[in-house]
């Protein structure tokens, strides 16, 4: 979906397909024929945005068969669906019944994550609509905390890969004409959490087109002000390379046995749901929301908030509700000024299959009307910002 701001440029609005499980470029297909495209008839757009995850598999056939890239291309031009953007953070494995730390590897000091990432940027520059020159790229912030915070020789590893990855995206645009940028996307629990601790290795590496990836999510979860945020990461010259727009998981008095036990059904196998609330002391948290739930690991007499990307368009019943008013603040700044400070944007929910048993999509139908109507949100927050909605 691509909306005019007012400033004359197009920003751009997609979803991530990590929500629908597939590690191989067989899989990949399927998901264009029996989600995205049933997402944009329910949306009735001639053209939707997808924010494409590629596995390692995946990727690795289309950069070693340029007749399989070139099929996916006119499959996305025939099914009415565009790509400007490609969820870069997981690797492999998203779909498994158990992710949890998994998600982190292989990290900012392992090879083949810069190999990976170069791959991505290589099939982005030949899967971008012809009259779009500018893509982006998602990955991890630099590596989970352990232990890469033991390891004196880590942050120059990791430096050292992005600096590469800078020099092959540089070379990229040479050849191609096509602008491909990364943005580090901070997380609870990573060695970049927060904006603020994103602002160091990116001013280290210091190059364009190396910058940061906004997860609404993750920013209302660490609890950090939108404005405050963005006017540090603008006054540090620091990027905002794309955006993804998703609400946490919200209860405001965890102290009450109610809101415990609905907290608790959201604590699940699948994914890390870290939690953290602000106290005076700073901010404190878990790595996983059964380890909150289960008593003593956090105060409880403020609020707390989990890492579960919840539907943007249905938050939990009370006692409990999400961070939606966090994404709003956020995207006021990001594309509500005279100038955005990013065209690309991205609904992430990819926990559809992970909510309690009474809310999760039991078809395909119903998760289609699921994610249009996320869409369905963010164009009408898109629209009331100034914005306009092209064909």
């Amino acid at each position: 979906m691509r909306f005019r701001h007012p400033d004359g440029s197009i920003v751009h609005l997609s979803y991530c397909t990590n929500v629908h499980p597939a590690e191989t470029l067989d899989g990949v297909r399927a998901q264009l024929r029996d989600h995205c495209e049933p997402v944009r008839r329910r949306l009735g757009r001639d053209r939707l945005g997808i924010g494409l995850w590629l596995a390692r598999e995946a990727a690795r056939v289309l950069i070693n068969d340029p007749a399989e890239l070139r099929a996916l291309r006119a499959e996305l031009d025939s099914r009415g669906l565009e790509v400007v953007t490609l969820n870069g953070f997981p690797y492999e494995g998203f779909g498994a019944d158990e992710v949890k730390y998994r998600v982190y590897r292989p990290d900012w000091t392992e090879p083949e994550r810069l190999a990976h990432t170069t791959d991505l940027a290589r099939l982005l520059a030949a899967l971008l609509p012809d009259d779009v020159t500018e893509g982006t790229i998602s990955t991890l912030p630099l590596a989970w905390r352990t232990p890469y915070a033991t390891d004196p020789g880590a942050a120059r590893t990791a430096r050292a890969a992005l600096t590469m990855l800078a020099q092959r995206l540089d070379a990229l645009a040479e050849l191609t004409g096509k602008s491909i940028r990364i943005g580090l996307e901070p997380e609870p629990g990573c060695t970049v959490e927060t904006t603020a601790d994103a602002i160091a290795p990116l001013t280290d590496v210091g190059h364009e087109r190396i910058g940061i990836c906004v997860d609404t999510c993750h920013l209302a979860t660490s609890f950090e002000d939108p404005d405050t945020a963005l006017d540090a990461l603008t006054a540090a010259g620091i990027p905002v390379v794309k955006s993804q727009l998703s609400a946490a998981l919200h209860a405001e008095h965890p102290h009450l046995p109610e809101v415990r036990t609905a907290l608790a059904a959201f604590a699940e196998p699948r994914f890390l749901h870290q939690a953290r609330t602000r106290t005076a002391a700073g901010l404190r948290g878990t790595d996983d929301l059964d380890e909150a739930v289960a008593g003593g690991a956090l105060p409880d007499s403020t609020p707390w908030r989990a890492h579960f990307h919840v539907p943007l368009h249905a938050p939990p019943a009370p006692p409990l509700t999400s961070t939606l008013p966090v994404l709003r603040a956020t995207l006021a700044r990001l594309v509500g000024g005279p100038v955005p400070l990013t065209r690309h944007l991205e609904v992430e929910t990819y926990t559809w299959q992970a909510l309690p048993a009474e809310l999760r999509p039991r078809t395909r139908t119903q998760l289609a009307d699921g994610i249009a109507a996320e869409l369905t949100l963010a164009r009408d927050l898109l629209v009331d910002l100034g914005l306009k909605e092209l064909p």
